[in-house]
């Protein structure tokens, strides 16, 4: 366990958890605390979200920005919250619309190969990359195990070549429930490889998968140019193929056809969905909960991220059942675009009045067990957390990590001084489905997702119910 990690589970999880005796603050009613019992128990019987992740993925499918697939998820969500009774409003984008075309690789040379012969690749376009020359492009692999070899090579052993970003995803890391530090120390590769590459003259970049699958699944996710560098294509390769490659290039020359035609269409015009559950008495002051309806387009996006989604969309389908309304108001906002252009955080974030808003909560690393909370805020805030906390430790979820960021798409509105918290995932195997084919709604557990919700319920109406706003 990480240092970080460790002193986080003292300082934070023993007096929330351990001091079960302590009464609550009065911050509470004994009432108020009966009814987030109450959403408790109903969020974790219900299994309205565990439907709504099943059409989101199965029905409509993988929801990519500008495609027909996200414009049918932002209607199905309204027509959601509209039979819900919510205000629903369409909030108007911009976003990008990049469309995956072929995608193909085969090892043409190498030492020891059969005559006649070439041996396939696996490989998925990096979101945004341009495209080979439709016949394709044909070249010597060069393999680095990061930016710094990169750079002692230098251009004289990069210049027309295709680059392999051979860094491994660390999978003991993963183990550790650290799984997001692994995968940010790998995808800084995939976002910044091109460019590193293409500064030396490389013709095409290829990164080891961004995550920790070993099932010959390539991981997609934006990559990233930038002016007055050439473009060059992108693509990830699944660990195994990665391995071959890099195995091959220490016996001696590899060579490669590399197939690519992925469009970037104009930008085109969708919506994050925002829907309002009034409060009863500062219906202008707003908690969010939310998630990114959008998706990538090689699974169903069912872990990234239907379930924050529906996680969202079952807290104001509970507080109605069980008759419960809050005295502020909680807004559900799928956010589109967090994919490949984050235009619907930016823009919510833009035209969001940063003061009316109480506190944003988000689902966005799965719905694996979670042992807690993120939050993302000032000390004077825990008196009203820990009572929420210890209502969540029946469900093995009373653990308060304190962190800059909570979440993805409410970064933006963490910046403006917004309260921030999002569920604590096991995100242990998380890594192995992310971006890949494999992130579709048979990995959702029913009963694990069930459980996120109820985070999400406890936090979203014990903070709208607070007499007192929390402290910022």
């Amino acid at each position: 366990m990480k240092i970080r990690s460790l002193i986080v589970l003292i300082l934070i999880a023993f007096p929330v958890v351990g001091q079960q005796n302590t009464p609550s603050p009065s911050i509470y009613s004994e009432a108020a605390l009966a009814d987030l019992k109450s959403i408790q128990r109903a969020s974790l019987d219900s299994d309205y979200a565990y439907k709504q992740t099943a059409y989101l993925t199965n029905n409509i499918g993988p929801r990519l920005s500008g495609s027909a697939q996200a414009d049918r998820a932002v209607e199905y969500v309204a027509a959601e919250m509209r039979k819900l009774g919510l205000t629903v409003t369409l909030q108007k984008l911009l976003v990008p619309h990049w469309v995956r075309g072929a995608e193909t690789g085969e090892l043409v040379e190498f030492d020891g190969m059969a005559a006649g012969t070439t041996q396939k690749v696996v490989l998925t376009a990096l979101g945004g990359s341009v495209a080979t020359p439709d016949f394709g492009l044909i070249a010597d692999v060069v393999v680095v195990s990061g930016f710094e070899e990169l750079e002692r090579l230098g251009r004289k052993e990069v210049e027309g070549k295709i680059v392999l970003f051979n860094v491994k995803f660390d999978r003991g890391l993963a183990a550790r429930n650290e799984a997001g530090a692994a995968y940010g120390q790998v995808a800084a590769y995939r976002g910044g490889g091109p460019v590193a590459a293409a500064k030396l003259g490389a013709v095409a970049v290829l990164v080891r998968s961004a995550g920790g699958s070993q099932n010959r699944l390539a991981h997609t996710g934006a990559t990233r140019y930038v002016d007055g560098v050439t473009k060059i294509p992108a693509a990830a390769v699944p660990y195994e193929d990665a391995e071959t490659i890099a195995r091959l290039a220490s016996a001696g020359k590899v060579r490669m056809k590399l197939i690519l035609t992925p469009r970037q269409l104009p930008d085109t015009t969708s919506y994050n969905v925002l829907a309002d559950y009034k409060g009863t008495e500062k219906p202008d002051e707003i908690v969010v909960v939310g998630g990114h309806l959008d998706s990538w387009d090689l699974g169903q996006g069912a872990l990234d991220d239907a379930v924050g989604v529906a996680m969202a969309m079952q807290v104001p389908y509970v507080l109605k059942q069980l008759k419960l309304r809050p005295k502020r108001t909680i807004r559900v906002v799928a956010f589109m675009n967090e994919e490949n252009g984050f235009v619907g955080a930016t823009t919510y974030a833009k035209e969001a009045d940063a003061s009316k808003h109480i506190a944003a909560i988000e689902g966005d690393l799965g719905a694996s067990h979670p042992i807690g909370f993120i939050f993302s805020g000032k000390d004077e805030a825990m008196p009203f957390l820990t009572p929420l906390a210890k209502i969540l430790a029946s469900q093995g979820s009373g653990l308060i990590d304190r962190q800059p960021n909570a979440s993805s798409d409410i970064s933006t509105l963490t910046s403006l001084g917004v309260p921030s918290f999002g569920p604590w995932f096991d995100t242990r195997t998380y890594f192995n489905y992310h971006h890949t084919a494999a992130d579709t709604f048979d990995k959702v557990d029913p009963k694990e997702l069930a459980e996120n919700c109820s985070v999400m319920a406890v936090l979203a109406y014990g903070i709208a119910d607070l007499d007192t706003p929390l402290p910022r």
